[in-house]
């Protein structure tokens, strides 16, 4: 199914923001604290945060090199030592060789995608956002004065683009092509065939860029490898912007740093939007990033092997509820439930309201599907103790059943 978002003002920046909505996650998990500091007992659901601390490794070249007064400006597109560990990460993990001058550091992987989308989209451009989909990326484009296309899928289809799809929405105003896999907010990744099934189509359209975001591409227990689009699709490689950071999969949320690879036209008009706006990100936490990348993956590994314990637990409980309907999927840390014969059964409106009375009758935090451009589901993070994902899940099977 495809939808245009419906037009709107892009005639000035005013009219772009007055248009756009705060992020539903944030809000929703920011309602969350706002209800544990009035003394309810809340369990937050709703927060793409890893719940495991930082590992001491990373810690202590943090901290080393605050020791040796790394504490000054850096260069705009990030240290020459961490663009290294980059492109060593992206050559051994991803079969991808860049040079420095195709990486830019910013601040979050979030920066990194909005960089691009202010590099490359203006009026009377489009972007092609798959959905569901990470909630920012269509307030991103319309920001821009460019047109988010919204190409719906299924949980029928695991929620993957089809190319017969892509290609009946691609056109001269086509400027990006936005994925993300593993997905936020279902969890699902895409296969190597099913990324060369999209390739295949995007040959015949050689104006188009496309913008990987990878960021939980080590939170992932599929049978097969993962592979990144750029990997699967070589001869698309100077056509592809390969967005991850070091949040999800190592903990470093508050850390706030994010990379990308791609041509280096876009990494540098990319440079140019930091340069006007935050600059470098921090230097420590750059210092801290190289120790990560650097470092051993045995940490990321046990925090895995624990989110996939708790998807299965999350999975095998959730397809038992009345009303609730979900597909078995294999990375990030999220549950994306379609709960449509619940909010029937329940009398409620749609799955806003069905989120609503989660908060109010089970005190669980959840975010409503429509964020996501998917309504009828919710998402539910399990990056939480298993001990408060089985509390939670007591609270909504007694208040949905």
């Amino acid at each position: 199914m495809i939808q245009k978002q419906k037009k709107s003002n892009h005639s000035s920046i005013a009219g772009r923001i007055n248009i756009i909505q705060p992020s539903a996650t944030l809000t929703i998990s920011a309602k969350a604290m706002e209800l544990r500091a009035q003394g309810l007992d809340i369990i937050s659901l709703s927060q793409g945060e890893p719940d495991f601390d930082t590992p001491k490794h990373i810690k202590k070249g943090a901290i080393q090199a605050i020791n040796r007064g790394a504490t000054k400006y850096t260069a705009v597109d990030g240290t020459p030592e961490l663009k290294e560990a980059i492109i060593n990460k992206f050559s051994k993990d991803n079969n991808l060789i860049y040079q420095p001058e195709n990486i830019l550091v910013s601040s979050g992987a979030k920066q990194t995608c909005y960089n691009l989308f202010q590099s490359i989209l203006e009026e009377g451009t489009e972007a092609i956002i798959v959905s569901p989909y990470w909630v920012s990326y269509p307030d991103m484009v319309t920001l821009t004065g460019g047109t988010p296309i919204i190409l719906r899928t299924t949980s029928q289809n695991n929620f993957k683009l089809s190319a017969v799809d892509l290609r009946s929405l691609l056109n001269d105003k086509t400027r990006v092509l936005m994925l993300n896999s593993p997905s936020n907010p279902t969890g699902f990744t895409y296969s190597k065939n099913q990324y060369q099934e999209i390739g295949e189509v995007l040959k015949d359209f050689p104006n188009v860029l496309i913008a990987s975001d990878e960021i939980y591409e080590h939170i992932y227990w599929g049978k097969e490898r993962y592979y990144s689009f750029a990997d699967a699709c070589p001869d698309l490689f100077n056509r592809t912007i390969t967005i991850n950071g070091l949040s999800k999969a190592y903990a470093m949320t508050g850390w706030r740093i994010g990379y990308c690879g791609g041509p280096k036209e876009i990494i540098q008009a990319m440079k140019k939007i930091q340069g006007q706006s935050t600059s470098n990100a921090s230097s420590i936490s750059q210092a801290a990033s190289i120790s990560a990348l650097n470092g051993s993956l045995d940490y990321v590994v046990s925090m895995v092997r624990e989110y996939k314990n708790r998807y299965h637990y999350l999975f095998n409980t959730l397809e038992k509820i009345n009303g609730f309907k979900l597909q078995e999927s294999s990375g990030a840390f999220y549950a994306f439930p379609e709960v449509l014969g619940a909010i029937n059964r329940l009398n409620l409106s749609d799955d806003i309201e069905f989120s609503k009375y989660l908060l109010e009758k089970a005190q669980i935090a959840v975010i409503p599907g429509s964020a996501f451009g998917a309504p009828g589901h919710i998402r539910i993070s399990f990056a939480t103790s298993m001990e408060l994902l089985e509390e939670a899940m007591d609270r909504l099977k007694r208040v949905v059943e």
